[in-house]
Parts: C-alpha cells; sequence; structure tokens
C-alpha cells in the first residue's frame, strides 16, 4: 500500500515579491529549497496564514540566500507581500518506508533566512 506523507515543510517564510504576469509558480531562494530537499518544479501545496488561501503550484529556484519568496502568475492572487506562508510537498511511500521516515522542517528567520543549526 502507497501512503501519502508530507515530505517537506517550510514554515514561517513571508512573501517578497510578486510578479503577474508570467505562467505561474512559486519562487524560492535556492538555499531554502536544498534545505528542504524539494526540486525545480515539484509540486508543492502553499498555505497563506493571513487569508487561509490554499494552493498548488511548482517551484522555481531563486538566488541563493536573497531570501526570495515570490508569488508568480495566477497565485499572486492568494497574497500580498508581507504575508506568512507554510510551503508543504509530498511523497508516495510503501508503508514499511514510512516507519523510519523523518520529514525536513526547517523554520525560517528573518528575512526568509535559515536559522543557524542549534
Amino acid at each position: 500500500m502507497l501512503r501519502t506523507l508530507c515530505k517537506s515543510k517550510i514554515l514561517n517564510a513571508f512573501i517578497t515579491d510578486k510578479v503577474l504576469h508570467y505562467s505561474g509558480s512559486i519562487g524560492i531562494d535556492k538555499a531554502i529549497i536544498e534545505a528542504t530537499d524539494l526540486l525545480p518544479s515539484e509540486q508543492v501545496q502553499v498555505l497563506n496564514v493571513n487569508n487561509g488561501a490554499r494552493f498548488t503550484t511548482y517551484v522555481i529556484e531563486e538566488k541563493a540566500n536573497s531570501g526570495k519568496i515570490v508569488l508568480y502568475g495566477p497565485a499572486t492572487r492568494r497574497g500580498e507581500i508581507g504575508d506568512g506562508l507554510i510551503i508543504l510537498s509530498y511523497c508516495l511511500m510503501e508503508t514499511t518506508e514510512c516507519r523510519n521516515f523523518k520529514q525536513r522542517l526547517v523554520s525560517l528567520a528573518k528575512n526568509n533566512q535559515l536559522k543557524a543549526p542549534k
């Protein structure tokens, strides 16, 4: 049996920019993409903490350590600059794999920067 698990989760992300005339997606700082085991073009679910909007789109890589979280295309209608986001990705796994699976969780610091490890 395959199960759907939350593979990666980005917390405390904030929208830094919006570009309406684009085919649609979310731009994420490359350093955040790597820390959360995401890939460019990977499907993600985006939850807007400010307005409750939820939408599915795909990842576009922004410059590493830029702190950019950018809504593109129709996604721009789902949030405003400064809105807080939670970004999730999912994967399918066999039940036996699920038992030892560890979700990749990243909580961002000010300006969408990765928090230093403790």
